[in-house]
């Protein structure tokens, strides 16, 4: 019985002064072990940080995580560049979501800025994230698709998904689906996204449902506009009469959206590559001049508002209040 206990205790003393050999350019080097060995002279660089007090992330631990030889050295090169504290604490959160280490060295590459995280605010986006309605899977894409949403805080994501809801009218669930497909929301303007929806909704005359299903929000507004227009122009897109009726058969939005250029002008424009470019140029340049049209408004405003504030009756600010229908004066 002795011997059992003492041929443990020698095991167990032999493997917390085991070394784990990772291949290297040259042979093989012990890039981690639980100790130092207490007579290393001048140690070089990459065993310096593995052991650096706080930083617990090792080529040790990332293999024992499931990641290869060739994944551990490129995770942990990008570490050692970030500068991170918390990367063990990170991964770990990403491996406990489901994701495998393939997918995980492709997030870090697609967005470095995760390796700073910290596993706890990281984690509470998680669950934040979760309350909202995405469940395993469809939040397991929206991160290995949009990896930035794992920085965003959650108050942003809340003032996201209560403009889809309050302003354009989408259920919960619709906008549970248009954040898991169309994730770069959370980072565009709130007016632009709006209005995006309001050209789509008021212009084209489409309606929520089909805006999901057509994935609407991928699409930039000045494409969305360009691929629309070009279609009103040669008479195969007509925005229906208040009652939802058109002279013709509209395509479907998806049809205009979710193909590739080459296939929305073969089987949805009926045109070709040539006159499509002319056009988008075009449109282009009319944007350009809308643009700075609303720059010379506001500047125009600008001076309004200096007139008014130097005038001490206010006359000039009622008459632009009476002018524009705002801030009328009570009866």
């Amino acid at each position: 019985m002795g011997t059992h206990v003492c041929r443990k205790q020698i095991v167990r003393w032999m493997w917390r002064w085991s070394v784990c050999p990772v291949a290297v350019s040259r042979g093989y080097m012990p890039f981690c072990s639980t100790q130092q060995k207490p007579h290393q002279a001048n140690p070089s660089p990459i065993s310096q940080v593995t052991h650096r007090p706080g930083n617990q992330l090792t080529l040790c631990s990332l293999l024992k995580m499931g990641f290869s030889e060739t994944q551990a050295k490129e995770m942990h090169e990008g570490a050692t560049k970030s500068r991170g504290k918390h990367v063990h604490s990170v991964l770990t959160a990403l491996l406990l979501l489901g994701l495998n280490p393939s997918s995980i060295l492709k997030i870090m590459q697609k967005c470095p800025e995760v390796y700073s995280l910290k596993g706890a605010d990281l984690q509470q986006r998680i669950d934040h994230l979760r309350k909202m309605g995405l469940v395993e899977g469809s939040l397991q894409r929206m991160i290995s698709r949009y990896p930035k949403v794992m920085l965003l805080p959650v108050k942003r994501v809340n003032m996201v998904s209560r403009l889809l809801r309050e302003k354009c009218l989408f259920t919960i669930h619709q906008a549970t689906d248009i954040l898991r497909d169309s994730p770069e929301v959370l980072e565009q303007d709130l007016s632009k996204l709006e209005y995006k929806f309001q050209y789509a909704y008021f212009r084209m005359g489409v309606r929520q449902p089909e805006m999901v299903k057509a994935k609407l929000f991928r699409l930039s507004l000045s494409e969305l506009r360009c691929r629309h227009c070009f279609l009103e122009q040669r008479g195969l897109y007509q925005t229906p009469d208040k009652k939802g009726q058109t002279l013709i058969l509209n395509p479907p939005l998806k049809d205009i959206l979710c193909v590739s250029e080459e296939t929305y002008l073969v089987q949805v424009a009926m045109a070709d590559a040539d006159e499509f470019h002319v056009f988008r140029k075009l449109m282009a340049r009319e944007q350009e001049e809308e643009g700075r049209e609303d720059e010379y408004s506001s500047d125009e405003e600008l001076e309004e508002d200096k007139d008014d504030d130097e005038d001490d009756d206010g006359l000039h600010r009622r008459k632009r209040h009476w002018n524009t229908g705002y801030k009328k004066d009570r009866k």
